[in-house]
């Protein structure tokens, strides 16, 4: 009935019953039916509130509306300061608020969020709690998986996962939380167990975005007021800001700064079974105890992922894991048998190279990446890389002086096309590696220049293909088709002579 579903709602009666037996929550009025609550929200581009002759037509007799409106009197009107939030509350009583019934894990920050959110599942399901994700690569438990569009999928379908979560018997649900999703109220209602704020810095700000660094910090903060506990990074440039009047209790994780979990003894190990991180956490107990040497608890762990910022990423899923009770072991297990699709993901390594898959597809995490690679100190660096199609020519520019200057071998090839010539972007990048003096070649066809890299690697090469990452697809004039940079590599890797088989990870 609908007065079950308002409890938790702020709202005005303006005419009507909340005795109307309702059975659907929607916000599309292309779904409208008999039995729906359609929630009106005024949005920049579309107000919904127009579509209300249409779903009355369709037999919906309940609305949630921004401001009042005219209508027949046998409607249930209901008024609310935000319609987003409504949504939000209203998808979480028509789903019997499944989120309740799963430990909550929020992950914010402007980088890192789905390294490390993968990362807590793997812990979690480690020490046997089946968990459930949502963030940029999609929405998995168990062997479902569901892509998104957002990296915070609107709110109905958020209680709609969470509830085929509780159904398939997670106990635990991590989640990237946007900082467009507090803003926009995705999140609203939620209340997250342990939240993480991994960094902060400049990006989201523009047209449609945030106005200002200042409003985005502002949002990213709003995970705080519905979390119970906060862990969060001390090396951050901004930490001060951040943690000025959090409403939540919260520790710190660091690598250069004191914190409640600290990073120690960091080692870049490169073998021929193995690439990744080698530190010990330094867990000082309670914040009083810091200095006391005796209540110390040092967990050394392996992580089988490469980069310092990783290291980071691990720190903080651990320290967010351990606040939870996960034992060490669980822990170290998980980190050290890590499967992260396309981000720093190692899919083959041998004795005589190594490839890595990345998702880096801008000039800022091309360059953390391949200066990343670097401290391993590989024989040559490859970079396989191309530029998306109908986007900013500056990005095709920057990521090829970036290649030009830091890698020893570049082979361009095509990304995500969309509606340009792969050849025109092609043009793009060569110009600006000319100007380096980088050496490299074009190879238009992407599964062609994946093998080439591959077929004509060097001992001690490090092949970072890069730009895609977990994507499974290709776009080119509107359509997308089937491609997934892990699976040409082990395509191309089949064809090695014996003495190059190597590891598929």
């Amino acid at each position: 009935m609908l007065k079950d579903w308002l409890r938790e709602l702020r709202y005005t009666l303006l005419q009507g019953s909340v005795e109307e037996e309702v059975n659907e929550v929607i916000y599309d009025s292309r779904k409208a039916a008999p039995g729906a609550v359609f929630v009106c929200m005024a949005g920049t581009r579309v107000d919904s509130h127009d579509f209300i002759p249409q779903v009355l037509a369709a037999g919906v007799r309940v609305l949630v509306v921004e401001r009042p409106v005219a209508v027949p009197e046998n409607i249930t009107v209901i008024q609310v300061g935000q319609g987003r939030e409504a949504l939000a509350l209203l998808s979480a009583a028509r789903f019997e608020y499944p989120a309740k019934k799963l430990m909550m894990i929020g992950i914010t920050g402007t980088k890192g969020k789905t390294t490390t959110a993968h990362m807590v599942r793997a812990i979690l399901e480690a020490s046997g709690k089946r968990t459930g994700i949502i963030g940029t690569n999609g929405v998995s438990f168990g062997e479902e998986h569901y892509p998104t569009v957002n990296t915070t999928p609107e709110s109905y379908s958020l209680h709609q996962y969470f509830a085929r979560m509780v159904e398939a018997g997670c106990k635990c649900c991590v989640m990237e939380v946007s900082s467009q999703a507090l803003k926009m109220y995705r999140v609203a209602g939620l209340h997250f167990d342990y939240s993480v704020f991994t960094n902060i810095s400049p990006d989201h700000i523009g047209p449609d975005e945030h106005a200002s660094f200042e409003e985005y910090l502002y949002y990213k903060k709003q995970i705080f007021v519905q979390s119970g506990f906060a862990l969060i990074d001390m090396d951050d440039g901004h930490v001060e800001e951040i943690t000025r009047d959090i409403p939540c209790p919260w520790e710190g994780f660091g690598i250069d700064n004191i914190a409640q979990y600290q990073a120690e003894n960091i080692h870049y190990v490169s073998e021929p079974d193995f690439v990744g991180l080698e530190f010990t956490i330094k867990d000082s107990g309670a914040k009083q105890a810091a200095s006391a040497n005796d209540v110390y608890s040092r967990i050394p762990v392996r992580v089988n992922i490469p980069g310092r910022f990783n290291v980071s990423n691990a720190l903080a899923a651990s320290a967010v894991c351990l606040k939870a009770g996960v034992s060490q072991a669980a822990l170290c297990h998980a980190l050290e048998h890590l499967c992260l699709d396309g981000r720093m993901e190692i899919v083959y390594t041998s004795e005589e190279f190594c490839v890595i898959v990345d998702y880096a597809h801008n000039a800022v995490s091309m360059e953390s990446l391949l200066s990343t690679l670097r401290e391993y100190h590989p024989k040559r660096l490859v970079c396989v890389f191309g530029c998306g199609g109908n986007r900013s020519k500056d990005r095709r520019y920057s990521m090829g002086e970036i290649a030009g200057k830091m890698a020893d071998f570049s082979i361009i090839t095509a990304d995500n096309s969309r509606y340009e010539k792969v050849e025109d972007i092609m043009g793009d990048i060569r110009g600006s590696i000319e100007k380096t003096g980088g050496k490299f070649i074009e190879i238009p066809d992407r599964r062609d220049a994946i093998t080439y890299s591959i077929h004509h690697a060097q001992t001690g090469d490090m092949i970072a293909i890069i730009g895609k990452g977990h994507e499974d697809y290709q776009e080119i004039q509107g359509v997308r088709y089937p491609f997934l940079d892990r699976a040409v590599v082990q395509e191309a890797v089949s064809g090695l002579p014996k003495k190059e088989a190597g590891k598929h990870i």
